[in-house]
C-alpha cells in the first residue's frame, strides 16, 4: 500500500478528484491525500481539506452500513465465519469494553483523529461494528475524528512545505 504510485495512478483525474479517491483508499486516506494535494497538486488548503474528508467519510459509511449485514449472512451460511466473528467478538469487547466505557465516545474521536498508520475512518468504522456502537452514534463520531485528522495532517503538511522552502 505504501509503494503505491499514487501520482502515477491518478494522473489522468483532476486534481480534486486525485486527492478525492486517494482519500478513499486505506491506510492511504488523508495522510497521503492532503500532502499531496497541497505540495503536488499545489491546491490551496481548504479545497485539499475539503476534498480529501469528503473521500475519507463516503468509505467509512459504507462500512458502517454495510459490515453487519455482510458479516451476518456469512455467520448464516458459513460456521467458519460463524465461529470467528464469534470468538473475534468475545475477544474485542473482553478486552477493550472497559477501556471504551472509562473514555466513552471521545476515544473513538481519538482513535480516529490520530493520523497514523492503522488509525483512520476505515479503521474507526470496524471498531465501531466491534464495540457495537451504533451506527447514527458513531457516523458523527469517525466524521469529526477525521476532520481533526484532516486538520492536523494539512498543519504538518504546510509546516513542513514553510521549513523546506
Amino acid at each position: 500500500m505504501f509503494a503505491l504510485d499514487y501520482i502515477e495512478i491518478f494522473k489522468n483525474f483532476p486534481p480534486e478528484l486525485a486527492v478525492f479517491f486517494i482519500s478513499m483508499i486505506p491506510v492511504a486516506e488523508l495522510r497521503v491525500s492532503i500532502p499531496l494535494g497541497l505540495a503536488v497538486y499545489k491546491l490551496d488548503v481548504l479545497t485539499t481539506l475539503f476534498w480529501a474528508v469528503l473521500g475519507d467519510i463516503i468509505p467509512m459509511i459504507f462500512i458502517l452500513y454495510l459490515i453487519d449485514p455482510v458479516s451476518k449472512l456469512l455467520m448464516k451460511h458459513f460456521k467458519i465465519f460463524n465461529k470467528f466473528f464469534n470468538w473475534l467478538f468475545a475477544r474485542t469487547r473482553i478486552k477493550f469494553e472497559g477501556k471504551y466505557a472509562k473514555y466513552g465516545s471521545i476515544a473513538l474521536v481519538l482513535f480516529v483523529a490520530i493520523p497514523l498508520p492503522i488509525t483512520g475512518s476505515w479503521t474507526g468504522a470496524l471498531a465501531a461494528f466491534l464495540f457495537q456502537i451504533p451506527r447514527h452514534r458513531a457516523a458523527p463520531l469517525i466524521m469529526l475524528g477525521i476532520i481533526i485528522a484532516g486538520i492536523i495532517v494539512s498543519f504538518i503538511t504546510l509546516t513542513t512545505l514553510e521549513i523546506f522552502n
